[in-house]
C-alpha cells in the first residue's frame, strides 16, 4: 500500500516537472488539444491567436452587406425590389409596392433590408433555388454600383476587422483605376502582336492611366486613415494594419481589355510600391476565361519576360468535377505556374485532376509555390469541403499553403472563421495552423530578405538568429536588418505576437 502511494506520487511529480519542463509552444499546444472538441472555446482561441496576413482577398467582397445599404443611401442609390440590382435615382417612394424604392427605404422596411443582404451575400442562400456557384457570383454586380464611390470607407472596414482579429498584413485585390485600362484597351483594339500591343498602349494614354489610378488610391487612402482617425490621440487599431494591393485584372473580358489590364497591373506595380503584383480574377468556368485561358498565360509570359521583378498570383483550379469538361480540369494549376509564372496559387481546388497530379505537387513543392486556401468560398461555389478538399494533399507533399478569406463580406464569413473550419473539417492542430500564418508572411509580396534562413521557419536570419523579444530590444545588427526588410519587420512582429499569446497558457 505503502509502495503503491509512493510510485504514485513520483509519477504525478514526474508529470507535473514534464508539464513545466513544456516549452510555451509545447503548453499552448497541449492547452489545443484539450479545447479543441468545445466550439466556444476553440472560438476564443482562435480569434485571438496571431494570425499573420491574408493574401486572397477581393476588396469588393470583402464588405458586409450592411455597409453597401448605408454608402447607396447616402448617394441617394434605388434598387430593384425584385433583383436586388443597385440603380442610379430618381427613387420611388418607399410604398412597399412601388419597385425601386430608394435604399434609405430599407431603414424603415426590414423586409426589404433583409433582402437586400439575402440578395448581396449567402445568408440564407437556398440551394434549391440556386446553386451556390451562381448565386455568390450574381452578388457582386448587384451591390457594386453602391461601393465605387465609396472606397476609403470600404479600405476602412477591412483593415479595422482585420486588426480585431489579430491580422497584421493584407494583399487586397482592386481593379484600382476603375476600368479606365480596360477602356483604352478597348477604344485600341487588338492585334496579334504583343510588342505593338503594349507600345499601343503605353503611347495612347496607358501612362495617364497609371497616374490616374495612384491618384485616386492618394485619396481613397486618405479616407480610409481619417475615418480610423489615424492621426487622433487613440487611433483605431485597423492604422496599424499593413496593407499592399494586387492589380485585380477581370479575366472574362475580351481579350484586348484583358491585355491592356494586365499590361496596367505590371506598369503599376513598377510605378507605385503599394502595388505588389497582380491576379487574374473572374469564374474560372465562364466561357472567356476557359477559352482564352492559353492566350493570358502567353500573355502574362510575354509580359512577365519585360517585368520580371513584379509579382504574380494567380486563381487556378478554382473548379470541380462537372463545372466544366473533365478537360478543362487537367492543366489550370500547372500552366498557372509554368506559363503565367505564378508564384501563388489562389484556391487550386482540382489539382487532384491535373494530368500527373503527383508530379505537380512535388514541383509545388520544390518551387515553393504557396497555395491560398479559401475553405469556405470553396464549399459555398464548388461545394467541395472535408476529405474532398486537396489541404490534406498539399500538406502531404509538403506545398506551402495559408488560409485566406477570399470574400468575407459576400460569405458572411471571416479570417477566424477560416481557421474554424481548419480545425473542424480538416482537422489541423495548433502547430498546423501556426505554420500556415507563418508561412502566410513569408510568401507575402513585401520587400526585401526574410527573417527565416530555411522553407520550414524554423532558424532566423543569421543576423537576429539569438535575438528574442521586441524590436527594441533586438542587437544593434539586428535591428538594423529588419529597419532594411520590411517582409522580414512582419515576420518579426508576428514572432513578438506569437511569445505574447503563447504566454498566457501556463
Amino acid at each position: 500500500m505503502l509502495l503503491r502511494r509512493l510510485l504514485t506520487a513520483i509519477l504525478l511529480a514526474a508529470s507535473s516537472y514534464s508539464l513545466l519542463a513544456q516549452t510555451s509552444e509545447q503548453r499552448t499546444q497541449l492547452a489545443f488539444q484539450t479545447i479543441r472538441a468545445n466550439p466556444q472555446l476553440l472560438l476564443a482561441f482562435l480569434h485571438d491567436m496571431p494570425k499573420g496576413a491574408d493574401l486572397h482577398n477581393h476588396l469588393s467582397g470583402a464588405i458586409y452587406a450592411e455597409s453597401f445599404i448605408d454608402f447607396g443611401a447616402k448617394e441617394g442609390l434605388c434598387v430593384d425590389r425584385n433583383t436586388g440590382q443597385v440603380l442610379p435615382g430618381p427613387c420611388q417612394s418607399c410604398d412597399k409596392f412601388n419597385p425601386k424604392p430608394g435604399l434609405k427605404c430599407a431603414y424603415e422596411n426590414q423586409v426589404l433590408y433583409n433582402s437586400l443582404i439575402d440578395a448581396w451575400s449567402m445568408r440564407n442562400w437556398h440551394p434549391a433555388e440556386e446553386s451556390g456557384h451562381d448565386h455568390f457570383f450574381g452578388t457582386f454586380d448587384k451591390f457594386f454600383p453602391a461601393m465605387q464611390h465609396h472606397l476609403g470607407e470600404s479600405l476602412a472596414e477591412v483593415a479595422a476587422r482585420a486588426a480585431h482579429e489579430n491580422l497584421q498584413y493584407l494583399e487586397l485585390m482592386h481593379t484600382a483605376d476603375g476600368m479606365q485600362s480596360a477602356l483604352l484597351g478597348q477604344k485600341l483594339g487588338w492585334k496579334d502582336d504583343f510588342g505593338k500591343m503594349r507600345d499601343g498602349l503605353l503611347s495612347g494614354g496607358l501612362k495617364d492611366v497609371v497616374a490616374a489610378t495612384r491618384a485616386q488610391l492618394d485619396k481613397d487612402w486618405a479616407v480610409m486613415q481619417d475615418t480610423l482617425h489615424c492621426s487622433a490621440h487613440k487611433p483605431d487599431l485597423g492604422c496599424a494594419v499593413n496593407i499592399r494591393f494586387l492589380y485585380q485584372v477581370l479575366r472574362g473580358l475580351p481579350r484586348e481589355q484583358v491585355f491592356a489590364q494586365i499590361l496596367l497591373g505590371f506598369e503599376l506595380a513598377q510605378a507605385d510600391p503599394r502595388f505588389v503584383g497582380l491576379n487574374l480574377v473572374m469564374p474560372e468556368d465562364w466561357y472567356v476565361p476557359m477559352h482564352d485561358f492559353d492566350l493570358h498565360m502567353r500573355i502574362l509570359d510575354y509580359l512577365h519576360g519585360i517585368y520580371p521583378k513584379v509579382h504574380i498570383t494567380l486563381h487556378a483550379g478554382e473548379l470541380a468535377m462537372g463545372l466544366v469538361p473533365p478537360e478543362g480540369l487537367q492543366f489550370h494549376i500547372r500552366d498557372s505556374i509554368e506559363k503565367g509564372h505564378a508564384e501563388r496559387i489562389g484556391h487550386g481546388v482540382s489539382v487532384m485532376h491535373e494530368t500527373q497530379a503527383i508530379a505537380l505537387l512535388q514541383k509545388m513543392a520544390d518551387k515553393n509555390v504557396l497555395v491560398e486556401i479559401c475553405l469556405t468560398s470553396n464549399d459555398s461555389i464548388l461545394g467541395v469541403t472535408g476529405p474532398n478538399h486537396p489541404l490534406t494533399m498539399y500538406r502531404k507533399f509538403k506545398v506551402p499553403v495559408a488560409l485566406a478569406t477570399d470574400d468575407a463580406g459576400v460569405s458572411r464569413s471571416d479570417m477566424t472563421q477560416e481557421y474554424m473550419r481548419a480545425v473542424r473539417d480538416q482537422s489541423l492542430d495548433y502547430l498546423s495552423l501556426k505554420r500556415m500564418s507563418r508561412d502566410s508572411l513569408e510568401h507575402s509580396f513585401l520587400p526585401g530578405k526574410s527573417l527565416w534562413e530555411n522553407v520550414a521557419g524554423t532558424r532566423r536570419f543569421s543576423a537576429c538568429s539569438s535575438d528574442r523579444g521586441d524590436i527594441a530590444r533586438a542587437s544593434a545588427t539586428c535591428q538594423k536588418f529588419l529597419s532594411d526588410n520590411e517582409r522580414a519587420r512582419e515576420q518579426w512582429k508576428l514572432e513578438k505576437e506569437f511569445v505574447e499569446f503563447e504566454a498566457k497558457w501556463k
